[in-house]
């Protein structure tokens, strides 16, 4: 596996003079390896992981998880309408599923109202789409690998009840 690209799998926030230590590279070595991964498209960016819940602009987005079922289309298979459904502003994320349904859609919008008219509107009257059940997200605890604020750890037993 390529060095750099091992290095950001398990730790993306490093340098590029930190990747080269680690990885018994020179920087100009790093960064050539980082420009290939641009080409190839396997580095498409870098994100951060923010805990929103502190940003009072950003708590008022409203997050859900929509289950998609579809009709797959002859010559396209679920790649077209998932393509297709993925150009859509309000998605950011859109995957192919195993299971009970199809593609797994995270969506985001300003208010709740916003993210069930995109259900409503857009994203059931494709051609294709057979159902949807949307499941708006209330709270994160762990995100990417990272624990949010959770509060305290519970350092004794709940008290039980006879």
């Amino acid at each position: 596996m390529n060095p750099v690209l091992k290095l950001l799998l398990e730790g993306g926030s490093l340098t590029s003079a930190q990747m080269a230590q680690v990885a018994g590279l020179s920087v100009s070595e790093v960064e050539q390896h980082l420009e290939q991964l641009k080409q190839d498209k396997i580095l498409l960016g870098w994100r951060p992981v923010l805990d929103l819940s502190r940003e009072a602009a950003a708590a008022n987005t409203v997050r859900a998880v929509i289950e998609v079922k579809v009709t797959p289309e002859r010559g396209g298979g679920f790649n077209r309408l998932a393509e297709r459904l993925a150009r859509f502003d309000e998605v950011e994320s859109c995957y192919l599923m195993s299971g009970g349904y199809d593609l797994l859609v995270f969506v985001k919008g300003a208010s709740l109202q916003k993210v069930a008219g995109f259900v409503s509107e857009k994203l059931s009257t494709i051609e294709g789409v057979l159902s949807t059940s949307t499941h708006f997200m209330l709270r994160c605890y762990k995100d990417q690998g990272y624990l949010l604020d959770v509060g305290e750890a519970p350092t004794t037993r709940l008290n039980v009840a006879p």
